[in-house]
């Protein structure tokens, strides 16, 4: 496998430099509307410990929502199933930034991975600690899981966040209209902010995510039992309203974020990471979902069989 593997992603790289529409970048956010769409990286690491790259594997970008997936780690670490109180775990069918869904279900986010269960989440990090201390935490899982130390936040994009996300903060609002929120929402956004502002490579972003590989290299930092279950979210939950389409062709689990990054994970064979900023009408990578889609063929990858 090691020598297919380095093959196919040498050819996944070729292909993706000669495709035309790559999508549009997320320039809503002022810091990530000057990237170039023409971007576009991929790393994988397997369950032997290989490590495989093509492209600019090796350029941080602005991971965004895919932080939910470690944030929503610690946050089962601090409450476990007690969460589930107060986010479902129902793919939305709407868009991630939706408030439509807060108003009919009376403020309590349909999953974790659309902005307004991440905030819950985000908020549910915070019990106990400062902002500054609740990101550290973070930070910590992040590094720990990568077992690299240099990952950091991009101040630009979380002031740049802070300064446009009048969005999130109307879901914060809604929710804590609803006593879903323990901390005042512009204490939540701020913290969620910096949390989406975090920046990594996709090499660092494959090795963060072998916590959910369940075999093989890399740190032990969530139970089994749970590694099932944040991988099912990610499986119904991780691509927005583009989840459907995304298990249908991929078939297996990933988060995506607007930055154009996307975490894919093969349970007990691989970590994926993909990175291309322009996205699609969903918000979620247009040129690494079609990556992740060959890639997932060539290798034979599915949890389908």
């Amino acid at each position: 496998m090691p020598q297919r593997l380095a093959d196919t992603l040498h050819r996944i790289g070729v292909e993706m430099a000669q495709v035309q529409e790559r999508g549009r970048v997320a320039d809503y956010i002022p810091e990530l509307g000057c990237i170039d769409p023409k971007r576009f990286g991929m790393a994988v690491v397997t369950a032997e410990g290989r490590e495989v790259q093509t492209g600019d594997a090796d350029t941080s970008f602005s991971i965004q929502s895919v932080s939910k997936v470690f944030t929503l780690a610690l946050a089962l670490g601090k409450l476990g199933d007690q969460l589930w109180q107060r986010v479902g775990r129902e793919p939305s069918g709407q868009a991630f930034n939706s408030i439509l869904q807060l108003e009919l279900e009376k403020g309590r986010p349909r999953n974790p991975f659309i902005n307004a269960g991440a905030l819950v989440t985000t908020d549910a990090v915070l019990t106990g600690a400062t902002p500054r201390e609740a990101l550290g935490s973070v930070l910590r899982f992040m590094r720990a899981a990568a077992e690299d130390e240099d990952i950091h936040i991009d101040a630009d994009v979380a002031r740049s966040e802070q300064k446009t996300g009048h969005g999130n903060y109307a879901l914060a609002h809604y929710i804590a209209s609803h006593d879903n929120l323990l901390h005042p929402p512009e204490l939540v956004c701020g913290t969620y902010f910096h949390q989406c502002a975090i920046t990594m490579t996709c090499r660092q972003l494959a090795r963060a995510g072998r916590f959910l590989m369940s075999a093989g290299q890399g740190p032990r930092l969530v139970s089994a039992g749970r590694v099932r279950r944040i991988n099912a979210l990610m499986m119904t939950c991780g691509q927005y309203d583009g989840s459907g389409d995304f298990a249908y062709r991929v078939g297996l689990p990933g988060k995506s974020g607007v930055g154009g990054g996307l975490l894919v994970i093969a349970p007990g064979r691989a970590s994926i990471a993909v990175w291309s900023p322009g996205l699609d009408e969903q918000g979620n990578t247009l040129i690494g979902t079609l990556a992740v889609e060959r890639l997932a063929r060539a290798m034979g990858w599915s949890v389908f069989g």
